[in-house]
């Protein structure tokens, strides 16, 4: 028998799913004992070089409101032709293309390795992909011709059949035509007015259709032409579209003496929305919203033009002086509702030194699956190669996105889901799986992802039905399916099916093997995901409460010890890293917005609720890598014992990646002895460190910061900000402690917070 470590491992390698327990409790008061819920994360697009799509369409259940998909799981009678479906029992005959099948000869989806598999299915006129650029005017020169020149380079990535449409805005908004040769046409909004999809529609000329086909069904690709001329084919007009780029100029509107120039996003998404809605519903396409400042005139802006008037802090929106926040809020989540529906991703690429509105925007990206990236010029290699990125391709050459995808839920009749959080909306399917208790989006089956990349991953909770009395009996196994509908790069529609099951397990005798079966790691990152939605409603320190009081609760169900003895206390192997990741994601700036503008705290959150498991741990507990003369380079504990001045050290927090020189190293640094000879060691140690961090940079999307810092140098806050405080001011003098660095904090360190930990756990009043 393989160990849980390579079993989960195994799991995640095959189907991209990582369950908080890998054995199930069969009643719901002992799930409800176990603390953390039965739960996974759940990658649907995880790349697999090895599981070519099949080219035949998925065979299902035919009760009407089941409609499982057939897997390894079914049982099947190869003589009679009948599958039993393994979630609802019902008896279904093969369809004829199946005559031949036989245990010798069995159809992919029936073999045990094939529990994730993907259908290419035919029916139905592929649609092209739609990338449509909303560009802001309003940015200093340099930074806008940078932008003019990664919009260019993009347009050579795309695929020649992409349709792609301009829209540029400052104080007024003009949609770009982009068919007509030799002129330069475009149809201007005013920025102040709010227009309905119906308005932007009959202004564009979009309501007469060219056939007499009903407007509202997509289209199909051949008669698109002459009805939209704000979309048009990479290929038509890839010349007047980098001549009309190369052309763009800054917004005319003279910006007075301390003013912010006048910026009309909200309307300019809105007729981005409009378009697309009356054009291409329910087809792959993608908003690119380039702001270089926060929206200041019109529906949805965020602060006024007056720069005397700071945008708002954290102070401002506990003190409820933030008075255009929740009218832009709700003004975006309606355009980003309405854009989900119809299947639109936003992407915000927003660059500006100060805050430029994410706070309020945040949703058109969270609930449409499209990219937030943060930085502080369009004119820095982060934004440039961030930005060309987002059209890298797969090992097939196909783009890393896909496009409209709709998630489904199947459980066997033990369990319900709770819901999911991720970059998804609900699509409010009721039926007998779907729980009365919500986490996260709940109340549905289904959720519609409208952009997904191979790495976006979901967090999906579910409940156990049976109640203490009628547990599930032994010897049985839950099974749940993951069924995914999307629209390929390549425009193909695609249905991807994981089924995956577990062993029910009875929580009285057997609670050593549940304990066993603990992963831990996910588990830190799906209560954290908890944590961070909860953190969007409630008040920062609620949420620090009730991560607590999940952890001590923990601790008493599996901790052995002593009543009253904290010394006695004891945590098994698979539960002994998950409280110092409750430690550190309590300090991350996910839970704390303390030093961090309300736009960073949403970027942050942005990305912890979308990236896979490995990301996410990096994202709560960063890595720390030493480099000296006393070794090969190796992972430290993320410590202030670990500063030593004769170490370089790599930190990876997802988001900045920190190369810190100790004082010894930084000093021969600073002395030139890397440029002499003789000192050719010290010169590859310097270099060891900067190779590490090129490769990490080569593949992270969206690129980390790059911070070079030394011992004394005030970026080396990084890195201080981020380590376990083991050595402060408070007991830097206590006796024989010479190693590390001392921090000045007074956040408590690990071994003070164990210490409380095993106090609260082992205590006899709690």
């Amino acid at each position: 028998m393989a160990t849980y470590q390579e079993f989960i491992q195994q799991n995640e390698d095959r189907d991209g799913v990582r369950f908080s327990w890998n054995l199930w409790p069969s009643s719901r008061l002992e799930a409800t004992r176990l603390v953390v819920p039965v739960s996974c994360l759940f990658t649907p697009l995880k790349e697999r070089p090895d599981l070519p799509p099949v080219q035949y369409e998925p065979v299902m259940c035919s009760r009407a409101n089941c409609k499982a998909v057939l897997n390894p799981l079914c049982q099947v009678d190869f003589r009679a032709k009948i599958w039993a479906c393994n979630f609802c029992f019902q008896r279904n005959p093969f369809p004829p293309s199946y005559a031949g099948i036989s245990e010798v000869n069995q159809p992919a989806e029936l073999m045990p390795q094939f529990s994730t598999i993907e259908y290419i299915v035919q029916r139905g006129p592929t649609a092209p992909l739609i990338f449509l650029y909303v560009v802001d005017t309003c940015l200093e020169e340099e930074d806008l011709q940078a932008l003019k020149e990664s919009l260019q380079m993009s347009l050579s990535l795309l695929p020649p059949n992409a349709l792609v449409g301009l829209i540029t805005f400052g104080r007024m908004v003009q949609v770009h035509e982009l068919g007509c040769e030799g002129i330069a046409k475009s149809y201007v909004f005013r920025g102040t007015k709010d227009l309905s999809s119906k308005q932007i529609q009959e202004m564009l000329g979009l309501t007469k259709p060219a056939g007499p086909g009903p407007q509202g069904r997509p289209a199909a690709p051949q008669n698109v032409a002459p009805t939209c001329r704000f979309l048009q084919s990479v290929h038509k007009v890839d010349m007047n579209l980098t001549d009309l780029l190369g052309e763009l100029q800054r917004d005319p509107w003279p910006v007075p003496q301390g003013k912010r120039p006048l910026r009309s996003t909200g309307v300019a998404l809105s007729v981005a929305v409009g378009l697309l809605e009356g054009t291409f519903p329910n087809t792959g396409a993608r908003v690119m919203l380039f702001i270089g400042g926060p929206p200041t005139q019109g529906p949805g802006m965020v602060v006024g033009d007056e720069l005397k008037t700071p945008i708002r802090s954290w102070h401002d929106i506990q003190k409820d002086n933030a008075r255009h926040l929740k009218k832009a809020t709700k003004y975006y989540e309606a355009l980003a509702n309405r854009s989900a529906v119809n299947g639109h991703s936003i992407d915000i690429y927003a660059c500006a030194l100060d805050q430029t509105g994410l706070l309020e925007m945040k949703c058109l990206s969270n609930l449409t699956g499209g990219h937030i990236v943060m930085g502080d010029s369009f004119n820095t290699s982060l934004f440039k190669q961030t930005f060309q990125r987002v059209f890298s391709k797969d090992y097939n050459g196909d783009f890393r996105m896909a496009f409209g995808g709709i998630l489904e839920v199947k459980t066997s009749r033990e369990l319900k889901v709770c819901g999911a959080i991720g970059p998804c909306v609900s699509l409010n399917s009721k039926g007998p799986s779907v729980s009365e208790n919500e986490l996260g989006v709940g109340g549905t089956n289904q959720w519609k992802v409208c952009s997904v990349n191979p790495s976006t991953t979901l967090g999906i909770y579910f409940e156990v039905v049976n109640q203490h009395s009628a547990p599930v009996p032994q010897g049985g196994r839950g099974a749940i399916q993951f069924v995914t509908q999307y629209q390929h790069s390549s425009t193909q529609r695609r249905i991807r099916v994981t089924t995956v099951a577990r062993n029910w397990a009875d929580a009285q005798s057997q609670i050593q093997h549940i304990e066993s079966s603990f992963d831990q790691e996910a588990a830190a990152v799906l209560m954290a995901r908890l944590g961070v939605f909860r953190a969007e409603s409630e008040e920062g320190p609620d949420v620090l409460r009730w991560l607590d009081r999940q952890l001590i609760r923990l601790c008493q169900k599996f901790g052995q010890f002593n009543k009253d003895d904290p010394t006695s206390f004891k945590l098994s192997e698979s539960l002994s890293l998950y409280p110092q990741f409750m430690f550190h994601l309590r300090r991350s700036p996910f839970l704390q917005v303390f030093n961090n503008s309300p736009d960073e705290s949403s970027y942050y959150r942005h990305h912890f609720v979308r990236q896979d498991l490995t990301q996410s741990l990096i994202m709560i507990q960063p890595i720390l890598y030493s480099y000296s003369f006393y070794g090969p380079p190796e992972p430290v504990l993320l410590d202030s014992s670990s500063i030593l001045p004769d170490r370089i050290l790599l930190m990876d927090t997802f988001f900045q990646l920190v190369i810190y020189h100790g004082e010894t190293i930084a000093q021969w640094r600073k002395a030139g002895y890397q440029e002499m000879a003789e000192y050719e060691n010290f010169k590859q140690l310097l270099q060891a460190p900067l190779d590490d961090a090129q490769e990490i940079l080569q593949t992270r999307f969206p690129m980390p910061r790059y911070i070079d810092t030394e011992h004394g140098g005030s970026q080396a806050r990084f890195l201080l900000s981020k380590v376990n405080p083991s050595q402060t001011h408070n007991n830097l003098y206590a006796w024989g402690q010479e190693t590390g660095a001392p921090i000045l904090t007074d956040d408590v360190s690990l071994q003070v917070f164990m210490d409380h930990l095993k106090k609260l756990a082992v205590s006899s009043s709690a």
